[in-house]
This record gives C-alpha cells, structure tokens and sequence, in this order.
C-alpha cells in the first residue's frame, strides 16, 4: 500500500512483503528518500517505530546510512533470486549486513494507554544504528529462510526492478502491484488489441 498524504509522501511503498523489499523499493521510479522528512516517513511507515514516536533527532547522517543499508541488500536480495549470477561485491555487501545487524534494535515496551488497553512504545527514542540493524536483521532472516527465499519474486512489469514476496494463493502474483504495474500491462494489452482491431486489412 501507499503511504497516505498525513505524512506528506505518498509516494512511498509499504506492499513488497518484508521492510527490507520495502526499504530497496525506494529507488523506483527514482530517488525516493531524498530528505530526511521522507526518511522519516518511510521510518514510520515500515512499522520501525509506533505511530507517534519522534524523530526529530533525525539528520542527514540517517540518509546516508538507510541509503548505504540499501545498497548492501540490493545485491544479496538479486543474489538470491539468480544463486549463479552473484558478483563480486556479493561478499563485501554480505559482510557489511552482518556488520550493520550486530547492533541491538530498538527495544520495545508495553504501556497502558489512557483507555487502559496496553500499545507498544520505544525503550528510549531509537537512534540510527539500532533503527538500521531491525531492516538489516530482517534482511538476514529473509535470506537465510529457504521457504521466504523461494517466494521471492522480481516484478513483470516493463522496466521495473521492485523485488516482492509472493504469497499469494498458487505463487502466481506477477506484479510488484496489481494497481500500478498490472494496470500499466492490462492498459498496454487493451492498446495493442484495439491496434488489431482497427488495422485496416490488407487488399
């Protein structure tokens, strides 16, 4: 799903499966985290803090490190779906993942609201490292889980690199979203076959 316009990002992604595919969907169609208010919100919107938790302290250096993070797990996540086409940063990007994921994330307390009921709260505001070792800590439990790894998918749609989980019913989900890539291919089908159709034949 998309963000919604309360965090003023709607272009932000939440429908890949895992925070991790989420986090490497971010590059398409272009530079997604381009501020730290759009990091911020993405933060957010992964579920990596509950609703309202600041991140005021938040700066540039956060960026940097998300966009780093991303950069490591591309090349494991496309590992992954073709074993024998791994490069030669294959190694260096795995060791840089296990580095980031030694960090503690943050740790979450149970608190009773005003209407009594209990809702998840931060230890302490989380800060860059324990923020990034939960993505990269779910990026190892996605590569290392034979079951998660085989429902990886990279979508069909023309000139999208988005890489998802397929869950669907019979694995046979093809788009990285029905309403965005499916509705792009379907509208190309129907132009192609009105193309056909209106083709004068021939003498």
């Amino acid at each position: 799903m998309a963000l919604g316009s309360a965090t003023d990002a709607p272009e932000l992604r939440f429908d890949a499966g895992r925070r991790c595919l989420d986090l490497l969907a971010t590059t398409h169609p272009g530079e997604r985290l381009e501020s730290v208010d759009v990091l911020r919100a993405w933060i957010t919107g992964a579920a990596l803090v509950p609703p309202g938790t600041p991140l005021g302290h938040a700066d540039t250096s956060w960026l940097q490190g998300f966009r780093e993070l991303r950069a490591r797990i591309d090349p494991l996540v496309r590992g992954a779906l073709r074993p024998a086409g791994c490069g030669t940063g294959y190694d260096r990007a795995l060791a840089r993942l296990n580095e980031i994921a030694r960090a503690a994330p943050p740790a979450p307390r149970a608190v009773r609201a005003e209407d009594g009921t209990l809702v998840r709260r931060l230890d302490r505001p989380p800060d860059c490292a324990a923020l990034l070792a939960a993505v990269a800590r779910d990026a190892v439990e996605l590569l290392t889980d034979p079951a998660a790894r085989a429902c990886l998918r990279q979508c069909a749609g023309d000139n999208c690199p988005i890489v998802y989980l397929d869950t669907s019913r019979g694995r046979r989900r093809r788009w990285c979203s029905s309403e965005v890539c499916g509705n792009r291919e379907r509208v190309a089908r129907h132009r192609r076959r009105a193309a056909l159709t209106s083709a004068p034949l021939p003498e």
